[in-house]
């Protein structure tokens, strides 16, 4: 068995030893770390922080905590001190899962090379179409964006790639060796049964549930513009907002704004546990309002839970899903509440959706999906990395 390294921005923390995680994507990472002799995290060590998820299994290589890319010196500081850690870990691995682009990845790269290291590149989502969504003022951003899409899409040509989702893997086809995937957290014995399903009430009170970061470019404003034109419609409807972030008094704000504010809840965030599952069973439909995304986990908790999806048509969503959600173009609110009208009144619709909605998330369980990574990586280890000349 092989000795993995996964570098990711991001930020971790320790807990009685334990490393914990911001992003629920380290989630995968750790049910990965099964099939390898060993895993090792590398990534920000924030010393003060409290992340939600703990990691069984792995071991974290710690970077230092430098600041976001925004403020530009320290950032190059922290990232300058990375190397030192990077080079020392590498001593105890076989290879390397580098996710970018990102600045660091690129010298990260190299050096695990120079050690003779194999090396494997991640892309889990669209970054000139994410900043230039989340930061749509700053030319210096967006350009430093594309810079760094064109270089990890150059390194792409040379050593293999794991991307998630169909439109990300149409922008790397000409690596050596690509592997398309989903970030599925869905266990087999957690997909509902279509029984279940079909026991769903739609004759009084109807929940929209919303499940993401309250940040700009998942477009949470949208949400209370959609609720405000679905009760206009059909009177029944409420919105649940499952998750924090910068934006959530803005959206509170644009809720009592449009006086929808009564018909809607907002509980934060909550945890891949019973809190998030229950929600999803008492709800009636998905709604996703993104500007932007690569192949979003919640897809897979809705289609898991038996529960009718409207999404945005961004990112791979439509070529991954299209025939298991109703697809609404971004920007839109009144085409999403009219999308989330059909489900509360076509049974028939509901039926297609979550059909085709449960055959899909059994095809991509956490099982399957890190079983293929977990292979494909393995494979780049067996095979003589391309030379760096």
């Amino acid at each position: 068995m092989a000795r993995l390294g996964v570098y990711t921005d991001y930020t971790y923390s320790l807990r009685d030893g334990q490393p914990h995680a911001e992003r629920s994507f380290a989630l995968f990472v750790a049910a990965l770390a099964e099939r390898f002799e060993r895993t090792v995290l590398i990534g920000r060590l924030d010393p003060a922080g409290e992340a939600r998820y703990p990691l069984g299994g792995v071991e974290l290589c710690p970077l230092s905590n430098y600041p976001s890319l925004s403020h530009t010196l320290p950032a190059l500081r922290g990232m300058l001190g990375s190397l030192r850690p990077f080079w020392r870990a590498l001593e105890g691995l076989d290879l390397i899962w580098i996710l970018g682009p990102h600045p660091l990845a690129f010298p990260f790269a190299l050096l695990a090379r120079l050690r003779g290291r194999a090396v494997v590149l991640g892309v889990r989502q669209d970054t000139v179409e994410y900043v230039r969504n989340r930061h749509p003022g700053s030319r210096r951003k967006q350009a430093l964006a594309k810079l760094m899409d064109a270089g990890f899409r150059a390194l792409g040509r040379r050593w293999p790639v794991v991307v998630v989702g169909p439109a990300i893997a149409e922008a790397y086809r000409s690596s050596p060796r690509l592997l398309e995937i989903s970030v599925s957290l869905i266990a087999r014995s957690q997909i509902a049964e279509a029984g279940q399903s079909r026991a769903r009430d739609y004759s009084g009170e109807l929940r929209a549930l919303s499940v993401g970061r309250l940040e700009t470019e998942k477009n949470p404003l949208a949400l209370a513009d959609v609720l405000a034109d679905l009760r206009r419609r059909d009177e029944r409807w409420r919105l649940v907002v499952c998750g924090e972030g910068e934006l959530r008094p803005a959206l509170e704000s644009r809720l009592r704004e449009l006086g929808v504010d009564a018909y809607a809840e907002l509980p934060g965030y909550l945890g891949h546990d019973s809190a998030l599952g229950d929600q999803y069973r008492r709800a009636h439909a998905l709604v996703l309002v993104s500007w932007t995304e690569g192949l979003p986990q919640v897809l897979y908790e809705a289609f898991a839970a038996g529960l009718p999806v409207a999404a945005t048509d961004v990112g791979g969503i439509a070529a991954a899903a299209g025939d298991a959600v109703l697809l609404v173009p971004p920007g839109d609110p009144e085409a999403m509440a009219a999308s989330l009208a059909r489900i509360g009144e076509d049974a028939a619709l509901r039926e297609r959706l979550v059909h085709r909605g449960l055959a899909l998330v059994a095809e991509r369980t956490i099982e399957s999906e890190t079983a293929r990574v977990a292979e494909f990586l393995e494979d780049a280890e067996r095979q003589p990395p391309p030379s760096t000349r």
